[in-house]
């Protein structure tokens, strides 16, 4: 950082650390010990598509990756559009398994890597992993690509858009030890109807 950026007030973006999403499956067992939230198996990551050869290239070999073990039973990866003009890319694991947690975040990071290596990294919003208790409330954990920091995000069942304030904080406290979370709540995006929440 500069001279002229200290004085103007100006400060260097964190540069996203996708290593950070490794701390979800420690996480989750905070979580479901703690809240009693556990996996779903699904994931997903946002971004802005882009036109072109190369980034329909890469999201070809994204769906290969992924999509590998389909013939032992997977699930294939699912690509779809929301109204905002932004591209989802869910994946499954099942939820059940031991590792599932594991191999999910295992999958969200290839996405991102794959994106970022290939130069689209400035389209990268955000991926998250959804998670659901006994009363099947739904809760999300966010990350947040361009600040390298997770938040919770917890829709209230059949009520619209609205949120669980509460419950996204008593998250965030659990969460204080696992994971790097965005302290700026202005940053918690509502990611209403994404896939795998």
């Amino acid at each position: 950082m500069g001279f002229l950026d200290v004085i103007l007030g100006r400060s260097k973006p964190v540069r996203p650390d996708l290593d950070q999403l490794f701390a979800l499956p420690s996480a989750a067992v905070t979580l479901q010990a703690g809240a009693g939230f556990t996996p779903t198996g699904l994931g997903s990551v946002c971004f802005a598509s882009v036109e072109g050869g190369a980034f329909d290239r890469i999201r070809e070999e994204v769906r290969e990756l992924l999509d590998t073990d389909t013939g032992h039973g997977g699930v294939p990866v699912e690509f779809s559009r929301d109204d905002y003009g932004y591209t989802w890319l869910l994946a499954r694991q099942p939820a059940d398994a031991a590792d599932g947690a594991a191999t999910l975040v295992n999958d969200l990071h290839a996405v991102n890597s794959a994106l970022q290596d290939g130069g689209f990294g400035p389209q990268l919003l955000c991926s998250l992993m959804g998670f659901r208790d006994a009363g099947q409330r739904s809760l999300a954990l966010v990350y947040l690509y361009k600040r390298g920091t997770f938040y919770p995000f917890a829709p209230v069942a059949g009520g619209g858009d609205k949120r669980d304030n509460g419950l996204e904080l008593q998250v965030r406290a659990l969460l204080a030890d696992d994971l790097r979370i965005e302290k700026d709540l202005g940053r918690w995006f509502p990611v209403w109807g994404a896939p795998g929440l």
